[in-house]
């Protein structure tokens, strides 16, 4: 597993008058993966788009597809979702007894498999299945709407994830979506994330360029800062 810092604008905040220079101008900023929300109105308050758009960004760009499932039923839908070019399908443990076929399912058509967890959802729930996941996405705010604030207290679950990851040799990376920016990127790569999802903070910004590589550069130190960290404790511990 790669510790390297993504950044995935999320298209939600996106301009979708204008949604393929959106698209265009990310690319040019440097983004890492694009994430994409659908939402059904069902499993959150809000519906966005489905497989036809995902399809039709599919062809704008090729750029890396994080698609976030909010709905009810994605077992019914991911195959259209595969189809229409998600390179990831993310899957909330809310709406899933037991996700291991439905990931099993993603995987077997050629698409990476990931478990969501919304905030008041405890860890406990995903831990059984993270030796079957392609990627692990921590809600900081409750799916539905962007622009809400950051929960730190989320935070929490992303440290006994990586603690977990470690521990077992897993290569899966653990993402985040919900209120970043700099600031709360620097938060979260401390915590062990590596994928930070952002949406107002680019889009809605006066120069989405500039906030990009903000929100990068804060991530990056923060990631450079604990690295250095956790080799002097191992030093001071008689491990180097």
């Amino acid at each position: 597993m790669t510790d390297k810092i993504q950044i995935a604008p999320s298209i939600l905040s996106a301009d979708f008058t204008r949604l393929a220079e959106d698209i265009r101008l990310m690319e040019t900023a440097g983004a890492d993966l694009l994430h994409l929300d659908v939402m059904d109105g069902h499993f959150v308050p809000n519906i966005t788009f489905g497989p036809l758009v995902v399809e039709a960004i599919n062809r704008m760009t090729n750029l890396f597809l994080d698609v976030h499932l909010m709905i009810q039923d994605p077992a019914q839908y991911a195959e259209a979702f595969i189809r229409a070019g998600a390179d990831r399908l993310m899957v909330h443990i809310e709406v899933m007894d037991d996700p291991k076929p439905l990931l099993d399912q993603i995987r077997a058509h050629g698409c990476q498999a990931g478990l969501v967890l919304n905030p008041e959802t405890p860890f406990e729930a995903v831990e059984p299945h993270l030796a079957n996941i392609d990627c692990l996405l921590v809600m900081s705010v409750h799916p539905g709407f962007g622009g809400q604030k950051f929960k730190p207290e989320v935070l929490d679950k992303a440290r006994r994830a990586k603690a977990m990851r470690e521990m077992n040799g897993w290569a899966w990376p653990i993402e985040i979506d919900g209120g970043i920016d700099a600031q709360t990127a620097k938060q979260a790569v401390q915590s062990g994330v590596q994928i930070l999802v952002a949406g107002n903070a680019i889009f809605k910004s006066k120069n989405p360029t500039e906030a990009l590589k903000q929100i990068r550069e804060s991530a990056e130190l923060a990631a450079t800062q604990t690295s250095s960290t956790r080799a002097e404790i191992r030093t001071d511990e008689g491990f180097l």
